[in-house]
């Protein structure tokens, strides 16, 4: 988007909202967390609390679970200049009137994957569709993701992969930064990315 057309659309719907983004387990509370940190204010409700998958929280807002399904979505209103957590498959019945900034956190599917298997174990329930059913259906969603924030004009998208957040915090910190305009804490940002929680590695899944 051109910096005219993006001056356009803000003067006319207004502050935009910043959503973090990604497929489950993908790095987004991280993400979150990073904002938090660097002063960005959030939307968050705290019903969801940290456990053994997300020690660190999930920085979630319940509502926008049912942005597929609610008529009603005046409440993100309440968004605009702030930070909110949308999972991927969401992101297309968000309101066409408002603006959006997305961090779009990228991981390695097998992550992704072995990451969500240990999670539904951790809960007792079972994963009833094999891998290679959901590596596809994930790489065909990605790949609307990446056409809607290209050709719709109320999305400009960051991506941030995940491995690299953890390998050069400080320098995707400044990506994030810069991104949504400056004025965030960097150093505390940078801070934030916990390699210890680096669980589920593409590397150590092939090896076994």
């Amino acid at each position: 988007m051109s910096s005219i057309h993006a001056l356009w659309r803000r003067i006319r719907y207004g502050k935009p909202i910043v959503i973090v983004s990604g497929l489950p387990r993908s790095g987004t509370s991280m993400a979150m967390k990073m904002l938090d940190a660097g002063g960005l204010p959030l939307l968050v409700d705290g019903v969801r609390t940290a456990d053994v998958d997300n020690p660190k929280g999930y920085y979630e807002y319940e509502r926008v679970k049912d942005l597929e399904t609610e008529e009603d979505k005046s409440y993100l209103e309440a968004a605009r200049g702030r930070g909110i957590k949308i999972i991927s498959f969401l992101l297309f019945h968000l309101p066409e009137d408002m603006q959006y900034k997305v961090v779009f956190m990228v991981r390695h599917l097998d992550e992704v994957l072995a990451s969500q298997q240990k999670m539904l174990g951790n809960r007792g329930e079972d994963h009833d569709v094999e891998d290679d059913t959901m590596r596809k259906m994930y790489e065909n969603h990605l790949w609307r993701v990446r056409y809607l924030m290209k050709t719709n004009p109320r999305f400009e998208c960051l991506e941030v992969p995940y491995r690299e957040i953890l390998d050069e915090p400080r320098a995707y910190a400044e990506k994030i930064a810069g991104f949504l305009g400056g004025g965030l804490d960097v150093d505390a940002m940078s801070g934030v990315a916990d390699r210890k929680l680096y669980r589920n590695r593409a590397e150590k899944i092939t090896a076994t």
